[in-house]
């Protein structure tokens, strides 16, 4: 596996986790369970920024990257 491809598959993992921690945060009954799953949520996105920025760069960096 490619570095850009185990970056690809980190950042498609981290989506899915994003998107399961703003469910358990809509869905939580518990004030403080949704407080730290919205919260938790929000550093996944931030995570998220970081890889996407850096798939980019490695598109940029190897042609042979783009798109797959």
């Amino acid at each position: 596996m490619t570095v850009a491809s185990s970056v690809k598959q980190c950042l498609a993992t981290i989506k899915d986790i994003e998107s399961q921690l703003s469910t358990f945060s809509l869905n939580s009954l518990d004030e403080d369970a949704k407080r730290v799953f919205h919260e938790t949520t929000l550093r996944m996105g931030d995570v998220k920024k970081d890889l996407q920025k850096r798939v980019l760069e490695l598109e940029r960096l190897e042609p042979q990257y783009q798109g797959s």
